[in-house]
């Protein structure tokens, strides 16, 4: 990536029938916007409390409550292009786990809850895995990402699979964020001929639309809290380590986390505690505490009484975005929080170079790792297998931008090099000792808040992402800390979010002070499905 815009786009906007039977969609050519849907559902924005509720009493079972999602995906999804598959044993599953419920054993709160995940997280089942690249097509994971053995412990039933940029938008410095060979473009329910951002953005597509309870995307840098502040949902992205990433086709070992895409912060805090743990497979989580905690311990409506927040006023830059930013600080104020405004980070827009380097090295690495363990399912064992397969098919894999990066990946040396070891040893440095917990101690902060982003950008197949405006992801991606984005309000109908940043082993913490605000605030509405921004009310 040669130019900053290219090489920052990229970092933060990368990461059927009812019967469930498998979506694979065509390419085809980049419809114009369709027009507005207007779909009353019986279900629109139920929570996951709601859900449970509705089965304890017997009003509903698992299996009609999976039928009515898959119903709406079936409606809705071939405008939106947000799931890339559905589960063919989706009803099967609730089957069982209804039966379980009536045997009076109920797992917990995720119990035949539906829930939709990124198609970069493995299934041992019938659908397949494919980051959504054509490259993998009609390939079926050998086991369970860590992730979603621990969603089928929980008693969640995962009903699809859904679209994200291709291979989390890191083929390319130019991609479209939402696109990808397999799956086609993603819209953004609010405005539909908006960009959803990436790379997780059919989850947040799909979650703000109602198309199952809760979702799960992944992040490198941005792929979590970006869809989610551009679908107005409470996005999740965990500290390094928390989650494991076994089973998860990878960046970056360094960044890489899946995360919870809900619409409240209670239904985030619910998932988030079925998906943390340690994996043996995953070395990485071995750092994690040794104990989980009840997230949902940290839903006080009163958390942010005394909490210290530092406002990053370097990472404002979109004037939608700050007024709405801006107004939502005030509640903090108005809720006993103290605004410490501005906070200083230092060596905040230093690492970006650096930054990339790093995964440039980790992508070839962890990338080939994750192919040669496909085995005989896959004809992909390399990355340059991959490159080789889409230059073979340019007309599918390519039609609009191009692998550059792929190829920048491939030319990088092992992990021994001193290139790699110094790029990662400099961004360690400067994002977390001479960088946010300088800011941390300095004010004794709690926690640091900014923008997430700007309103959603126009889906553009000719020139690519723009920049959204405001919001430095980077923040917590480089250094591995934890960020909870919360919607905070609407510019022409097209959502905002805000982004609570933490220290290591926070999220209760952020958990609390977002909930405090949402309770205060409210700030969420149901998407419209416009076929363009709303300029009559801003």
């Amino acid at each position: 990536m040669t130019d900053r815009l290219s090489r920052r786009s990229f970092l933060h906007y990368g990461a059927t029938a009812v019967t469930g039977s498998v979506m694979v969609r065509s390419l085809g050519a980049h419809p114009a916007a369709p027009p507005p849907v207007h779909a009353d559902f019986e279900l629109e924005e139920a929570t996951v409390a709601q859900l449970q509720d509705s089965m304890r009493s017997g009003a509903r079972t698992s299996r009609s409550i999976c039928t009515a999602y898959l119903a709406r995906i079936a409606e809705l999804d071939p405008k939106l292009r947000a799931v890339i598959e559905t589960n063919p044993e989706a009803a099967a599953i609730a089957d069982r786990l209804d039966a379980e419920r009536k045997a009076g054993h109920v797992r917990g709160p995720l119990h035949g809850i539906p829930v939709l995940i990124k198609d970069n997280i493995a299934t041992a089942d019938k659908m397949m895995t494919t980051a959504g690249s054509l490259a993998l097509a009609g390939v079926t994971a050998p086991r369970d990402a860590g992730i979603v053995a621990r969603l089928r412990a929980a008693g969640a039933v995962i009903i699809g699979k859904t679209n994200l940029s291709e291979w989390a938008n890191i083929r390319s410095s130019h991609s479209v964020s939402g696109w990808s060979g397999r799956g086609g473009q993603c819209r953004n329910p609010y405005a539909l001929d908006r960009n959803p951002c990436g790379s997780s953005s059919g989850t947040g597509a799909a979650i703000a639309a109602s198309l199952a309870a809760v979702g799960v995307g992944t992040e490198t840098d941005g792929s979590i809290v970006c869809p989610s502040g551009a679908n107005s949902l409470v996005g999740l992205k965990p500290t390094v380590g928390l989650v494991s990433r076994s089973g998860i086709i990878p960046i970056a070992h360094s960044q890489d986390t899946a995360g919870p895409m809900c619409r409240t912060v209670t239904d985030a805090a619910i998932l988030l505690g079925a998906l943390a743990g340690a994996d043996p497979t995953d070395p990485v989580t071995a750092t994690a505490p040794s104990a989980v905690p009840d997230f949902t311990k940290a839903l006080d409506p009163n958390g942010l009484k005394g909490a210290r927040i530092g406002v990053v006023r370097a990472a404002f830059g979109s004037p939608e975005g700050d007024r709405l930013v801006n107004a939502a600080l005030e509640v903090l104020k108005a809720q006993g929080a103290v605004l410490v405004d501005p906070v200083e980070i230092p060596h905040m827009r230093d690492y970006g170079d650096q930054e990339f380097t790093v995964l440039l090295y980790e992508l070839k690495a962890d990338l080939n790792a994750y192919l040669a363990a496909l085995g005989s399912a896959s004809k992909m064992k390399t990355l340059a297998d991959v490159i080789a397969f889409n230059d073979a098919h340019k007309e599918t894999e390519m039609p609009y931008f191009g692998q550059e990066t792929f190829i920048q990946a491939q030319e990088k040396g092992p992990l021994t090099d001193d290139a790699y070891v110094e790029a990662l040893a400099h961004c360690r440095r400067l994002s977390r000792a001479e960088g946010v917990d300088v800011a941390f101690a300095k004010d004794k902060l709690d926690a640091i808040v900014a923008p997430t982003g700007g309103p959603a950008w126009l889906i553009d197949l000719v020139n690519g992402d723009c920049s959204a405006g405001g919001g430095n992801s980077s923040i917590a991606a480089v250094a591995g800390y934890p960020t909870v984005t919360v919607p905070v309000g609407y510019s022409f109908g097209l959502p905002v979010g805000m982004s609570f940043i933490g220290k290591p082993w926070t999220e209760a913490t952020l958990i609390k002070f977002a909930y405090a605000y949402e309770q205060a605030a409210k700030p969420r509405r149901a998407p419209r499905f416009l076929p363009t921004a709303d300029l009559t009310r801003r």
